[in-house]
């Protein structure tokens, strides 16, 4: 602002006017401009120049000063804010640190001490046995080198030594634990005992070996020995138990990520120290497996290993609806692996008792939201629900019940679930009050649990409130097997009396 004042006050000087006159007509006239024009008297004095004229600024002879670099064109910076050379900068900072590697694909290896330590543990073992190890002294290297559950050590030592009786050999072991084993985390190790070579998930095919395992290790089960078709059943609801827990993406294939999230590798570690198999509630519990076993047999009245929807609509009194059972026949919530249409085997009965049982998991809620979704566009509304609940109204009138309103159970349920939208229902609400999510599903289909609930006594509320570390699937197989006990000791009792009258 100071210079444009300084400029305009030039300007009003009557020489400088003349100037810039005359400097505008040599231009016009074509005539080269001259820096020291002369004035308008025609004499030798210098007229007044503008400030930002060279001639002003800097006097014949006076040169403004060079940067401190003294080269033209270099960093404009003030000398005392000057960057300090590269060097100095180097010494400044120390000498460099490399960043420590902390993203490992294909797991974090072991420490080399850690290394070190297991791997004079194998060659031990080894030297022990310089013929090669069998599977029994096999399994004293994965428990107590490897610090895995002795039940790996069936499969790991079948993918290395594929004859039973044979001996497995240190080199392969060892090489095999180089490529695969060396690592921190157990899951990782666990996945690569079971998966094959070449494949990046586990199947129900490979957590066969496993099972072997269990079955001819844990003393719990030694009283199968003599029944191998009841191992074979055993087995084959373990696994389908451990894929409805693992696997959630219900392909039949557990990826590591999936194995990591879930609690399989506690679950086995839990069963080794346990010397009662039915205290593990997870998985392998026997209990829960002849539970879900001889549900399935009471419903397959032909024994085929299938059964179809008349069979299932038998399950638990006659306790589910007719809807709700096409619904599960169409296929809607999962898809059937029964090979024969309109039929449910094995595997298929596991995950619907499982999800029928205990509508707590998310894989229930998914299972029966999928269901009473007739849309299918994520959100349960009025006439969904109308649409399960008349078939219940019905069946209570046929059962000489006074039915409740469906307006009364809309309002009731809207109450216990407090959806965000009024009047309709999401799986995300349903998760977030999960206990009130299944009496939800109760009210809609299974009326037996319906009546249960309303007329449910404080005595079993509080009971179950003291079993908080007990799920609903823990309670029913718990209850289902006393009352299945009892029932085969009193016809093993009833054949008993029937033998020995005859004798008598």
């Amino acid at each position: 602002m100071k210079l444009d004042e300084l400029f305009l006050h030039w300007l009003s000087l009557g020489d400088s006017r003349a100037l810039v006159l005359g400097l505008l007509d040599d231009a016009k006239q074509g005539r080269a401009l001259k820096g020291p024009h002369q004035g308008p008297g025609g004499g030798g004095a210098l007229s007044p120049l503008s400030p930002t004229s060279a001639n002003v600024l800097f006097p014949s002879g006076a040169v403004p000063p060079l940067s401190p670099t003294g080269k033209a064109g270099a960093d404009l910076e003030s000398p005392k804010r000057q960057r300090a050379p590269q060097a100095k900068l180097a010494a400044r900072a120390g000498p460099a640190q490399a960043i420590p590697r902390f993203f490992f694909p294909d797991g974090r290896p072991l420490t080399p001490t850690a290394a070190a330590e297991r791997r004079a543990g194998i060659e031990a073992a080894f030297a022990a046995a310089p013929g090669g190890l069998d599977i029994e002294a096999f399994g004293k290297v994965v428990r107590e080198v490897l610090d895995l559950p002795i039940f790996f050590s069936v499969p790991l030592f079948q993918k290395l030594q594929p004859q039973p009786s044979g001996l497995l050999d240190q080199d392969a072991f060892l090489a095999f634990w180089e490529r695969r084993l060396v690592k921190e985390d157990q899951n990782l190790q666990v996945f690569e005992c079971l998966r094959k070579e070449g494949q990046d998930y586990v199947t129900k095919e490979d957590l066969q070996p496993l099972l072997r395992a269990v079955l001819f290790t844990h003393p719990g089960l030694e009283f199968l020995q003599d029944t191998p078709e009841f191992q074979d059943r055993y087995a084959e609801t373990v696994i389908y138990r451990i894929l409805y827990n693992v696997n959630l993406s219900d392909t039949g294939k557990i990826t590591l990520r999936e194995l990591k999230r879930s609690n399989f590798l506690q679950a086995t570690k839990e069963l080794e120290e346990l010397e009662d198999i039915n205290q593990e509630l997870k998985y392998f519990s026997y209990e829960h497996f002849y539970v879900i076993y001889c549900k399935f047999w009471e419903l397959d009245s032909d024994h085929d290993f299938k059964i179809d929807r008349e069979d299932l609509l038998r399950y638990g009194s006659h306790s589910l609806t007719y809807r709700i059972v096409d619904r599960i026949f169409e296929q809607i919530p999962r898809r059937l692996r029964c090979p024969e249409a309109g039929h449910m085997n094995y595997e298929d009965f596991v995950w619907f008792i499982l999800n029928e049982e205990d509508k707590t998991r998310d894989q229930s809620l998914e299972y029966w939201f999928r269901c009473i979704d007739l849309v299918g566009n994520g959100v349960i509304v009025e006439h969904e629900m109308r649409h399960f609940y008349d078939e219940q109204v019905h069946r209570m009138e046929c059962l000489s019940q006074e039915p409740v309103q469906f307006e009364d159970v809309l309002t009731q349920v809207s109450d216990m679930v407090k959806p965000e939208m009024p009047g309709a229902f999401t799986l995300k609400d349903l998760k977030r009050g999960r206990k009130m999510a299944a009496v939800f599903f109760n009210v809609l289909f299974n009326l037996n649990k319906f009546i249960a609930f309303e007329t449910r006594d404080p005595f079993s509320v509080r009971q179950e409130r003291s079993e908080e570390h007990l799920s609903d699937w823990d309670r029913y197989a718990r209850t289902e097997y006393i009352r299945l006990s009892m029932e085969e000791e009193q016809e093993q009792e009833g054949d008993f009396m029937d033998v020995a009258g005859g004798v008598w």
